[in-house]
């Protein structure tokens, strides 16, 4: 219930001031509201394939409900919007205990524990690092354009296998870990890659960080000096000395949050 309170309450809370101003605003949607696509990739003009009342619903429609909000806003009101449609997003600072793809694979290899797969591997995922993510965002920010559709795919479009990513996880790791294959999760979805050639000619931008630094950035992080996990990386950017960091409350996800969503 906070996942929704969160995408609907919230989000109509962030639009309402500015509604009669000039205000920017850019509204980090997801490619969570696509469901399970039945059409790859995925370009602005797909409205998506989700189950409404599945395990993973309540995160994909408060997804679906704040665009719909947002682009109503812009047509009733004038307002100044912009929606960012993020795939895919990880790097420094992820939370080890979210339930999220490669903070889960780092720590179990790390571990030297059997990296757990749902499903068959074949799935696919498409990694944008978040220096990548918040330049978009930061694009689309001072940006002017809407966007087709007032919105825009920011991720990486290269597209990876599960099995891929725990693959490259373990090697950068230097984890001799097994893989371990349980059954798929519910409505997990199959293919994600986004087409980002709107944002390539509105905002200029595409992602920088290479599929294989950003991961072991990653690794890095929960590595810590002494090996150790590291849950809060520090603030001036390095990788290996501890920062105990500010605590943080965030929405809790769905209890049966899908470990592949990175």
């Amino acid at each position: 219930m906070e996942t929704l309170r969160v995408g609907s309450a919230g989000t109509l809370a962030v639009l309402k001031p500015p509604r009669n101003t000039n205000t920017r605003i850019v509204y980090a949607s997801s490619s969570e509201m696509h469901g399970d696509p039945l059409a790859h990739p995925q370009d602005e003009k797909y409205w998506g394939n989700v189950n409404p009342i599945g395990p993973r619903s309540v995160y994909d429609e408060s997804k679906r409900f704040g665009e719909a909000a947002v682009a109503a806003y812009r047509r009733e009101h004038g307002a100044h919007t912009c929606i960012g449609r993020l795939f895919n997003t990880h790097g420094p600072r992820m939370q080890p205990d979210d339930g999220r793809m490669v903070p889960n694979f780092v720590l179990l290899a790390l571990a030297g524990k059997p990296l757990t797969i749902f499903g068959s591997g074949r799935q696919t995922r498409s990694l944008c690092y978040v220096s990548d993510t918040v330049a978009a965002l930061l694009r689309a920010l001072r940006s002017d354009h809407p966007g087709p559709l007032s919105l825009l795919n920011l991720g990486n479009p290269t597209e990876l296998t599960v099995l891929r990513v725990a693959e490259l996880i373990r090697a950068l790791a230097g984890s001799s870990s097994e893989l371990a294959f349980l059954p798929a999760m519910e409505n997990d979805p199959r293919l994600r890659r986004p087409d980002i050639s709107p944002a390539r000619e509105v905002l200029g931008w595409e992602p920088e960080v290479g599929l294989r630094e950003g991961p072991d950035r990653g690794h890095r992080v929960f590595q810590g000096p002494a090996g150790g996990m590291d849950r809060h990386p520090p603030r001036d950017g390095s990788l290996t000395s501890r920062h105990p960091g500010p605590p943080r409350r965030r929405a809790r996800r769905p209890p049966h949050h899908s470990p592949h969503r990175p």
